[in-house]
């Protein structure tokens, strides 16, 4: 059974715990420690209550379970990508049938760039050599995992029966496993905490990239329709990235549900506004993100909270209707 027919089943609250606006703090629903939205909300979490804000961390196994806790009001906000918000909005993939037309955006945030990650000392040295190795896979948990391992595998022209699939509930999990020695590359976010402990428990990994060519773009989207390419280059936020290359990229978030305050979702996007150094010093990755540029842009089907317009607008971002 899916995890989001469970949901839909037994509840939110009682999977979560659930939290009230005037019962407590706010809650920022994000997956499992290690993952990079764990990282970010954080990040995000401690820069807002430095500001006045009492939020806490909730954490669980990927947004296949608290983006409908978000939207049904379980909890104030979380951390996701733009492409899985969407699915939850509409009801479409693995929501079908269970739309949450309560979700808000607050902010966009810096792009999610994932990877496939391998030994540094590997002879892997390019997603096509990945043919008939192991690699993880299921993601039972996080279906959102399978389309964007798709989307990689298609830009080497290899589709998931090209290889030897160890299977596993989460990414946190596939990370486990390769470091176990059971698989011979993972995939993760690029600059997450799990891939910094990778890096050191196998003594170096290689993030392999994806060719930049309109076939490859193509590709893609076909997978994951919110996807485009970045260049990278070495750095310490990014262990892996041994070399200059392409990697898939798509729009992280955050977001709320159409019933949170005004004034509380218009707090939250002035912490996020102000708060782009204090927010890197808890997570590096954070120092790439510009609220100039980042918090507003074309989310459609998907609308922004009243509350987080009213800030944009203060601030001149808002233009245009967007």
């Amino acid at each position: 059974m899916r995890i989001f027919s469970t949901i839909a089943a037994i509840g939110a609250a009682a999977l979560f715990g659930g939290s009230a606006y005037a019962a407590g703090p706010l809650g920022i629903a994000t997956s499992n420690p290690g993952s990079l939205y764990h990282n970010i909300g954080t990040a995000i979490a401690k820069a807002a209550n430095s500001h006045g804000l009492n939020v806490t961390i909730q954490p669980a196994t990927s947004p296949n379970q608290y983006l409908p806790a978000v939207g049904g009001g379980q909890f104030e906000f979380g951390i996701a990508n733009l492409q899985e918000y969407e699915y939850a909005l509409q009801g479409q993939a693995w929501f079908k049938g269970h739309a949450s037309p309560g979700l808000r955006v607050v902010a966009l945030l810096y792009p999610l760039k994932e990877a496939i990650f391998v030994r540094k000392d590997s002879t892997i040295k390019s997603v096509g050599d990945l043919k008939g190795k192991r690699m993880t896979d299921g993601f039972t948990a996080q279906h959102t995992i399978i389309p964007q391992l798709e989307a990689i595998y298609a830009t080497a022209g290899l589709t998931r029966n090209d290889i030897t699939k160890v299977q596993v509930p989460s990414v946190v999990a596939g990370a486990n496993a390769f470091m176990a020695g059971q698989s011979d590359g993972f995939i993760f976010a690029q600059g997450a905490g799990k891939v910094r402990e990778a890096d050191a428990a196998v003594g170096g990994i290689r993030a392999l990239p994806v060719p930049n060519t309109p076939e490859s773009v193509a590709a893609i989207k076909k997978h994951w329709p919110t996807g485009y390419l970045v260049h990278m280059v070495p750095g310490k936020a990014d262990p892996g990235v041994l070399e200059p290359g392409w990697f898939i990229a798509y729009p992280m978030m955050i977001f709320t549900n159409k019933n949170v305050p005004d004034d509380v979702v218009e707090k939250m996007a002035s912490v996020i506004y102000e708060s782009q150094k204090e927010m890197g010093e808890v997570f590096a990755p954070m120092k790439g993100f510009d609220p100039k540029t980042d918090m507003v842009g074309a989310v459609a089907p998907a609308q922004y909270h009243p509350g987080a317009i009213a800030f944009y607008k203060k601030v001149g971002l808002w233009k245009n209707g967007k």
